[in-house]
């Protein structure tokens, strides 16, 4: 049985993605759970907020020694030597572990997109291949004891993100309230179902019984608007409209539901939202120097007078987000 996977995913960059996948990490483990992120993005970005620098010096070596990384563990299946091998996790805290990124990743790009049409041709080696991933977070994610995986990719509907998501059994979808967040949304709902539709005709012309595939099932558990500014409990009026036009626009692109939204005239009321994070600007800079989660900082980072009433605020709010995500995937129930 394998570890369900949740994958963080907007084809629109700079919308918090990565902050939000490294706060709800530790939030599930905070709630109890073993959880093992993986960093699939060759930017990197999510493995630089776990690890300081020396730790990430020690990751990418100058000579031929494998780095201990994604594409360690699957650089024998890209060089033609072997499959992909188990990965070296690093450990963040004793329930949390990462399966660090590497921009030498980005070089698979051109080795999935070859495999993909091989894969209806029976070619075992391309269905190694567009695996790759699933099974490299399962070993590590069986090594770790994990509960649940977590993915953050970057922002683009590559063959690397193709993979990654057909990895994931579940995928959650940050926003920003704007246009481009709003096109990001179009892009997406049709690149998962022809990915989803394509995987699933695909798996029957595996041609090796001891190979192990993915489901691919990638189900949209629904979205979070990231970054907006609040006046009086709302967001600012030049992103109302934008605000507004997402729970239909989720469900049209997304869903592929041509419905009407019944009665939900925000996304306060939108089941398929799980929260408006607000951007605390004035605690992302405590968190980063002091390397932890904005809800885990003490008087002795900085968070004294305000910022202490505002930590506690955090801790609610991603407490509150981290749980509905797990209920909704039946990881946890609430």
């Amino acid at each position: 049985m394998s570890i369900p996977v949740i994958a963080f995913f907007n084809n629109k960059g700079g919308v918090g993605k990565t902050s939000l996948v490294y706060h709800v990490a530790w939030m599930m483990s905070e709630l109890g759970l073993r959880v093992l992120a993986a960093d699939l993005d060759p930017q990197c970005n999510l493995t630089s907020a776990f690890l300081d620098e020396d730790r990430l010096e020690e990751l990418w070596p100058d000579d031929d020694d494998p780095p201990t990384t994604v594409y360690g563990a699957i650089r024998p299946l890209q060089k033609g030597i072997g499959d992909v091998t188990e990965p070296v996790l690093q450990k963040v805290a004793e329930s949390l572990s990462l399966v660090a990124g590497d921009m030498l990743l980005s070089g698979f790009e051109d080795g999935l997109s070859e495999a993909w049409p091989k894969c209806l041709d029976r070619d075992e080696r391309s269905f190694r291949v567009i695996s790759s991933f699933w099974r490299v977070v399962q070993m590590g994610a069986e090594s770790h004891g994990a509960n649940v995986v977590l993915i953050d990719l970057g922002p683009n509907l590559g063959a690397i993100n193709r993979a990654a998501l057909i990895a994931s059994d579940y995928v959650v979808i940050p926003l920003g309230p704007d246009l481009f967040s709003l096109q990001g949304l179009k892009n997406l709902g049709p690149a998962l179902r022809n990915w989803r539709e394509g995987w699933k005709e695909r798996i029957p012309k595996n041609p090796s019984r001891n190979l192990n595939l993915p489901k691919g099932d990638m189900q949209p558990l629904g979205y979070i608007v990231m970054q907006h500014s609040v006046r009086q409990d709302r967001p600012v009026k030049a992103y109302d409209k934008w605000v507004a036009r997402i729970p239909l626009t989720y469900r049209n692109f997304v869903l592929d539901r041509n419905l009407k939204l019944n009665g939900i005239s925000n996304i306060v009321n939108d089941p398929h939202c799980f929260s408006l994070i607000r951007h605390y600007r004035s605690l992302m800079p405590l968190a980063q120097e002091a390397r932890k989660p904005m809800f885990f900082l003490k008087p002795a980072d900085g968070a004294i007078g305000s910022h202490a009433k505002t930590v506690q605020d955090v801790y609610r709010d991603f407490e509150g987000l981290t749980k509905k995500i797990l209920s909704k995937a039946g990881i946890l129930q609430i």
